[in-house]
């Protein structure tokens, strides 16, 4: 595949839009300076917005521009678009938690703006629950009722037994669930999207090097890579020790030789034994043991970049890179990505992705 043109405009503007509560203020356009949000696997994301806070008055002279606090407020609703002007694209919806006045020396004074979506709600209270007979399924539907969301929700609904939530969170409560059973979870735009991870497709973007693709620096790294994973646990009921073990599952996109062979091959067998979680089924320690293993896999070959702005570029998004040679030309999956732009050097995206094989294409 060839990278695609981000936009069909001649003349390509990636100005961002910001509407709060809903609506579009000149005034924020015209004096916005900088704003850059980063989302990372197990959903949460995080805006910062810098708009420059003097403004000339009627009368020729200047003041603060947003001193009145009518639209840039704590707990108002914003929303940022970003891309091709002409078709922005949704890459933030949150509400305002923090303001601050930075005042720099040789600068204007500034108004920095903080806001993080809708999960802030979920992480903000520390609970001790025991929830009974549960599905990941029927908490995350919990959860998106909450919040206000509409749940789309995708297998786990099979019963995990009795789940203790610990003075924990609910957002980190069902984040260390996921985790364990190998699923992902993102909020997108009015939706809560739980997926098992080998499920989680994004969309799909080419980027060459030294065309889309501006910097790259890759890693293949045998450092934590084992060629099997073991669980044990026990049994109260039956009364029998339980097992589970994983040589890989679910490795994710890409193509070659994943990292488990190369190690083999390369250094020596490594096992890995998880003795500390609870398990009490031969299912549950299948689970965790390939989840344990996949997720050490994903990242045998990992990669930061820098690509133009592109709002197609998210968690999730499967990204195959070209023009990086033989060894790690591959399709990665991004686990974080934070679009950033400024007047300076308009509209870039970093983002970070991994991949379980070398050497594929």
């Amino acid at each position: 595949m060839t990278e695609a043109p981000l936009s069909e405009a001649t003349l390509y503007s990636a100005r961002p839009t910001v509407r709060v509560d809903e609506q579009e203020y000149p005034k924020v356009t015209e004096l916005l300076r900088a704003v850059e949000i980063t989302e990372r696997e197990g959903g949460l994301s995080a805006l910062e917005m810098r708009v420059s806070n003097v403004a000339s008055d009627p009368e020729g002279g200047a003041d603060f521009a947003f001193e009145s606090g009518s639209i840039l407020k704590l707990g108002a609703a914003i929303t940022i678009y970003s891309g091709d002007e002409m078709s922005p694209a949704e890459i933030f919806r949150g509400k305002i938690t923090a303001v601050e006045a930075d005042f720099a020396q040789g600068g204007p004074p500034e108004l920095v703006i903080l806001a993080e979506d809708v999960f802030q709600q979920a992480r903000m209270t520390r609970r001790t629950v025991t929830h009974e007979d549960v599905t990941i399924s029927d908490l995350a539907s919990d959860l998106a009722s909450a919040l206000g969301l509409t749940p789309v929700i995708t297998a786990f609904s099979d019963n995990i037994g009795t789940q203790v939530q610990l003075n924990e969170s609910d957002l980190a409560f069902l984040r260390r669930l996921l985790a364990r059973y190998d699923g992902d979870m993102q909020v997108v735009g009015e939706e809560l999207h739980i997926s098992p991870r080998k499920d989680v497709l994004r969309g799909t973007v080419t980027l060459e090097m030294y065309g889309q693709l501006m910097r790259a620096r890759v890693t293949a790294d045998l450092a934590h890579q084992v060629t099997e994973v073991t669980v044990s646990g026990w049994d109260p009921i039956q009364g029998s020790v339980v097992n589970g073990s994983s040589t890989g599952a679910n490795l994710g996109p890409g193509s070659g030789k994943p990292g488990a062979d190369i190690l083999k091959e390369a250094l020596v067998e490594r096992k890995e034994h998880i003795g500390h979680l609870a398990v009490s089924t031969d299912a549950e320690a299948q689970a965790a043991a390939d989840a344990a293993f996949d997720q050490r896999a994903r990242r045998f070959v990992t990669v930061d970049a820098t690509a133009e702005g592109n709002p197609a570029l998210r968690v999730g998004t499967h990204v195959e890179l070209t023009g990086l040679g033989p060894r790690f030309d591959n399709t990665y999956y991004i686990v974080e990505a934070c679009h950033h732009w400024d007047n300076e050097k308009g509209y870039e995206t970093d983002f970070q992705a991994e991949c379980a094989y070398w050497g594929g294409n």
